[in-house]
Formats: C-alpha cells, sequence, structure tokens
C-alpha cells in the first residue's frame, strides 16, 4: 500500500510559500482504472505545489474488496474517486462511504444514466470494458510492471539493456512514480537512483544512451517532499536527507553528472504532474526514434 501523505503544508525553505499536502486519493475500478486515474491526474495538474499519493485498485468485482478499500479509505482519511459500470458493485460502494463518511466521487454513475435516457431508454450492459478481451495489448502492460517493479531504484543494473527507458535521478525526483506510470503504459522501466559518494553502475554508460533520462527539481520543494517523507516515516529530521545545503550539492552533483552525458535529456519534474513528465519523456524518445530513422534512410 502506498504510504498517506500528512495532511497539512510546508514552509519551502522558508520562503512563505506553501506545498500543499492533502491525503491519499484511491481508484477503484472493475476494469483497469487508467481511465479514472486520468481524470483524476488531469484534474490534479490544474493544482500548484501539491504533494498527494493516488492508489489504483483494478478489477474490483466483489464487496470483500469494496470493504478493504473502504477501510483504507476511512484509515488513512482518503478519497475515493471510482468507474464501476456494475450498479451491484457501485451501490455497496456508494453506501459503506457514506456510512462511513468516506469522500466518494462516481465518475460513470450518473453519466451511464443520463446516456440510457438520452438513448431511448436503453439500459447499460454493466460489463467492465477491458475486462471482457484480454489481448497482447493487456500482457504486455503486465510485462511492463513486473520488469519495473524489478528494476526499481537501481535494482538488477545488469539487465538495464532490457529496459525500454531508463531514468536517472536524487532522491524523491518522481522516479519510481513516473517509472509506474509509463510501465503501466507498456514501457519497461529501469531507474537508477543518483547518490553523493557513490558510482553510477557501469552498466548504465554501456546501453542506448539514447533511452536515458536525467530527472531534476528545484531545490525547495525537493525539501518539502522529503520533509513530508521524514515525518511520515518517522525519520531523524536533522539529517542531511532533509537539509537544504545537501539538496543543493546533491542537485549540483547530479547537474554535473547530466553535463558530462550531454545527450541524456534532463526533465525538470517541478509542478509537473506525473503523467505530464511522462508525456514529456515519450515525446522526445518518439522525436528521437524517428531522427534515427531518418538519418538511417539518408544514409541507406
Amino acid at each position: 500500500m502506498s504510504e498517506a501523505i500528512e495532511q497539512g503544508s510546508d514552509d519551502v525553505g522558508g520562503t512563505g510559500e506553501k506545498i500543499a499536502q492533502p491525503r491519499p486519493i484511491f481508484i477503484v475500478s472493475d476494469s483497469t482504472g487508467d481511465t479514472a486515474e486520468a481524470v483524476v491526474r488531469a484534474g490534479l495538474a490544474q493544482f500548484d505545489n501539491y504533494l498527494v499519493n493516488v492508489k489504483t485498485y483494478a478489477h474490483v468485482a466483489d464487496g470483500r474488496r469494496i470493504d478493504a478499500v473502504i477501510r483504507l479509505a476511512v484509515r488513512e482519511q482518503g478519497m475515493i474517486v471510482h468507474t464501476l459500470v456494475d450498479s451491484t458493485i457501485r451501490g455497496r460502494l456508494i453506501e459503506a462511504a457514506e456510512e462511513r463518511e468516506v469522500e466518494c466521487v462516481d465518475l460513470i454513475g450518473a453519466l451511464l444514466g443520463r446516456l440510457g435516457s438520452h438513448l431511448g431508454g436503453l439500459a447499460p450492459r454493466e460489463i467492465p470494458g477491458r475486462k471482457t478481451g484480454l489481448g497482447d495489448e493487456y500482457f504486455r502492460r503486465i510485462e511492463a510492471v513486473e520488469f519495473t517493479v524489478k528494476h526499481d531504484d537501481g535494482a538488477e543494473p545488469r539487465h538495464l539493456h532490457k529496459a525500454d527507458l531508463v531514468l536517472v535521478g536524487v532522491s524523491r525526483t518522481s522516479k519510481t512514480p513516473l517509472s509506474t506510470y509509463l510501465a503501466q503504459k507498456g514501457w519497461k522501466v529501469a531507474n537508477v537512483p543518483i547518490v553523493m559518494g557513490i558510482d553510477l553502475p557501469p552498466e548504465l554508460f554501456q546501453v542506448d544512451q539514447d533511452k536515458i533520462f536525467g530527472l531534476t527539481i528545484e531545490p525547495e520543494v525537493l525539501l518539502a517532499i522529503r520533509m513530508a517523507r521524514i515525518r511520515n516515516l518517522g525519520l531523524n529530521a536533522n539529517s542531511s536527507y532533509g537539509n537544504l545545503e545537501h539538496i543543493y550539492m546533491e542537485l549540483e552533483g547530479a547537474h554535473e553528472i547530466f553535463r558530462g552525458n550531454p545527450s541524456w535529456p534532463v526533465i525538470d519534474v517541478t509542478h509537473r504532474a506525473v503523467e505530464e513528465s511522462a508525456g514529456v519523456i515519450l515525446k522526445t524518445l518518439h522525436e528521437r526514434r524517428a531522427a534515427r530513422i531518418r538519418e538511417q534512410t539518408i544514409r541507406g
């Protein structure tokens, strides 16, 4: 389960700028959850200075799982957003949420009712859209997610050549959320942390450099994110991990590495939603591949 971030706000680097820290959002779907997650992230992109965990629960098709999500939402004081097309399961969730006073947003129920009326009183099939046919695309995504989980935070660098994308950055620059998001789109992603005093794995420099992307962030925003994590996990608040001067040193060290590897595009994730950063990465990757194909065609 993802860790809930304490509600409140941080004074970013003593500047007076507040970073909002809402409680988690739980996506509940009887299909993949992609639709609800896309809507939620599109909504979050309209807000500046937020730190929020979005957790997706896909293929929810029975009351037991509904009850489990409700208990989690109560414990972490989270908000539920759902796209449950099965009216029985949807009703179970709405009823349980009302009973336990959990904030709950239904993205599909009202729409299905209005569509039915618009179509002359037709009743919806109530069949989860993507659950009826598991094709190659579905299994490709599963494989990508499994690969990405196994190669998180620098694990198994000997397999970097198998990755479609490699993300590099200091701690808390959205490496894992970005990797997970891209994996759900079918990309095998590995991420490698930059840690002061520790050399990057040699395998990183032996793979196709066009698939490596550096991640950076504004120091004050990184400080706020790390301080929230320190409080969340009960870590030592006086450690270098949450020290602004040390963060400046870490980021400068990362940029020195990036300057030494100019073929790595550097993506600034400050105030960017995960899907926005992912969009920049994929656009750059596609442009590079197209340029390479054009170059090979000219040479051929």
